[in-house]
């Protein structure tokens, strides 16, 4: 046991900025689409045939300045988002006109906080590390559990700790981790099984990664040039053929010559914000190469599409997105409080007998 909680306080102390740092940016990002004030952020959304092939033809008209991707409003957000190749990018209102312009993520403060999320700033090794982070926080919640056992029965909940000391610090974090320990686990596992796939395994099986990934491949096509005006409306009244009830979220031009072009649309019945039910078009002609409904995926890949709803609160309205905040702050709090009694409020003369005690849960 003297093991397991040297391992708890030192993962905790190198891990825990890591995760405060995951905490703060995950909870201002779940209010993210009520903070964005831009001219038309809050129009109401139009989803129909029309509105959307008038703004495609808008966005889509010059053949050397097109976006990568267009991301469609949503009911709570009423501007469209455009990715460029470079980095920049943009929003439009629902009529294809540019409301405002980026040149990098440091030009709007979401993207900012998305990329500090996602990456730590630092694109795919940043990725790695908050990985890293997840497996080791999942190890910080779980070792938590096993050592707060021996001290239950003075268990005694506070949403902050009552005095800025090390011994009041270190029950706070003991009582208050046990409490959202379900909600830590939710949140850390979902989030390390986007970035590390074979996490999935440990719900999902052993098949899993292997399955979602095959699931989500796209379908080999023989290659075709890019269009220098491609039938928009001629793809999206194939798509409503094929979904009539599916909105249409996402649509992305080919990121390799000879690609195609892929639509990503929600049915009602999906939880994921842009859904995951996947059409592949030929790039030169609009000719439909493959419609793949999310409803028909395997069971374990339909798992797989809950997580990041279920991560970002994209699911279950007001009250589950206050709940996720509670633990984003929770994790905020814990994380830092640890980092700062590990390293800055551990008095030398008395280390030694403090770890002696059953409640130093850092």
């Amino acid at each position: 046991m003297r093991q397991l909680d040297w391992l708890h306080r030192w993962t905790g102390g190198l891990i825990g900025l890591v995760l405060a740092v995951l905490g703060l940016s995950g909870t201002v990002l779940l209010h993210r689409d009520a903070w964005i004030m831009l001219p038309h952020a809050h129009d109401t959304q139009v989803a129909d045939n029309a509105a959307v092939v008038g703004a495609l033809e808008a966005i889509m008209a010059d053949p050397h300045s097109r976006p990568g991707s267009v991301l469609f409003a949503t009911q709570s957000l009423g501007l469209n988002r455009l990715t460029y190749a470079d980095g920049s990018g943009a929003y439009t209102d629902q009529s294809g006109a540019v409301v405002s312009r980026w040149d990098s993520v440091w030009g709007r403060p979401e993207l900012f906080l998305f990329d500090l999320h996602h990456h730590l700033l630092a694109g795919d090794t940043g990725e790695w590390l908050i990985g890293l982070a997840g497996l080791c926080g999942l190890f910080f919640v779980l070792s938590g559990l096993v050592l707060w056992w021996r001290t239950r029965r003075t268990f005694r909940f506070r949403l902050l700790p009552s005095r800025l000391t090390r011994p009041a610090i270190l029950w706070h974090h003991r009582d208050m981790g046990v409490v959202l320990a379900p909600l830590l686990l939710l949140t850390i596992f979902t989030g390390t099984s986007m970035i590390f796939r074979p996490v999935a395994a440990l719900v999902l099986g052993p098949s899993a990664p292997a399955t979602i990934g095959a699931a989500l491949k796209a379908p080999e096509s023989a290659p075709t040039p890019l269009a220098d005006q491609p039938d928009w409306r001629q793809i999206v009244r194939t798509a409503r053929q094929h979904f009539p009830d599916a909105e249409i979220r996402l649509i992305s031009l080919p990121k390799q010559d000879g690609g195609p072009i892929t639509m990503r649309m929600k049915q009602p019945e999906e939880w994921l914000p842009n859904g995951r039910t996947t059409l592949w078009f030929a790039a030169d002609t609009g000719r439909l190469i493959e419609a793949r409904n999310a409803l028909l995926l395997p069971s374990q890949v339909q798992w797989f599409n809950t997580f990041y709803p279920l991560h970002a609160a994209k699911v279950g309205g007001l009250p589950y997105r206050l709940v996720m905040t509670l633990v984003g702050l929770a994790l905020t709090l814990l994380g830092s409080l640890t980092v700062w009694t590990f390293w800055f409020r551990r008095r030398p003369s008395t280390c030694h007998a403090e770890s002696r005690r059953p409640v130093t849960v850092e």
